[in-house]
């Protein structure tokens, strides 16, 4: 696996139009590609078939949280985009119905949400969840280990824990990315790609950085280069 497969580019834009042209800028330097909420209800979920048909790799961030019946049929039916990474959040009856939903296709791989990395232990407390954050993004990838789910999304804060409990058991899929010097945005828990890596990502979610770049295949070579170099 280079260290391109190893970048996914967050397509958090608000056109089709958009998020295509800077498919079109990054040729070749793009290789994975996530889409969510943003492109999902104006055309995401074409867009997304047509990145697999062209040889793209296409992460599903979907974040399902329902009953687990439910969240079962809406994996089937997201196996047929042809899709790589699907995201669910990681309690136990949803994981459940994503891997039954999931069932034997070759290809779609199951991740539970840990904790939004836009989170911090202050705004835990103000929901009510008292558990300090490594504690709690332990216990949810233990749900997905349990439950035969693929991977978690997690801050690299809490990879290395992740990592020495599970092994490769679990990959880990760390958003909340950013260049030296970039700016948080809205973001609590961040960290450069080259920390990521170091901690124990997997893969590495970037988003703005590369959107808003002059020159974004440039900004996902500069990335994938860090990526190299920390392996």
């Amino acid at each position: 696996m280079t260290a391109a497969d190893k970048l996914i580019i967050a397509l958090d834009l608000p056109t089709i139009e958009e998020a295509s042209a800077i498919v079109a800028a990054l040729g070749g330097d793009g290789v994975f590609y996530k889409i969510g909420y943003q492109l999902l209800s104006v055309g995401g979920i074409d867009l997304a078939a047509r990145l697999s048909a062209a040889g793209k790799k296409v992460f599903l961030d979907f974040k399902f949280h329902d009953i687990g019946a439910t969240v079962e049929r809406g994996v089937k039916s997201a196996c047929r985009l042809g899709g790589d990474f699907l995201t669910v959040h990681a309690e136990p009856d949803v994981l459940k119905g994503a891997v039954a939903g999931r069932g034997d296709d070759p290809r779609l791989k199951i991740l539970g949400v840990t904790v939004l990395t836009s989170l911090d232990q202050a705004a835990l407390a103000r929901s009510g969840v008292m558990t300090p954050i490594g504690d709690l993004v332990l216990r949810r990838a233990e749900f997905a280990a349990e439950a035969g789910a693929d991977g978690v999304i997690a801050s690299a804060q809490e990879a290395a824990a992740i990592k020495a409990r599970f092994g490769d058991a679990l990959a880990i899929v760390t958003p909340g990315v950013r260049p030296a010097g970039a700016s948080a945005d809205d973001q609590k828990r961040i960290v450069t790609p080259a920390e990521a890596i170091q901690a124990g990502a997997d893969f590495l979610v970037v988003g703005r950085p590369i959107l808003k770049a002059s020159d974004p295949a440039a900004a996902a070579r500069m990335i994938a280069a860090e990526i190299n170099s920390a392996r």
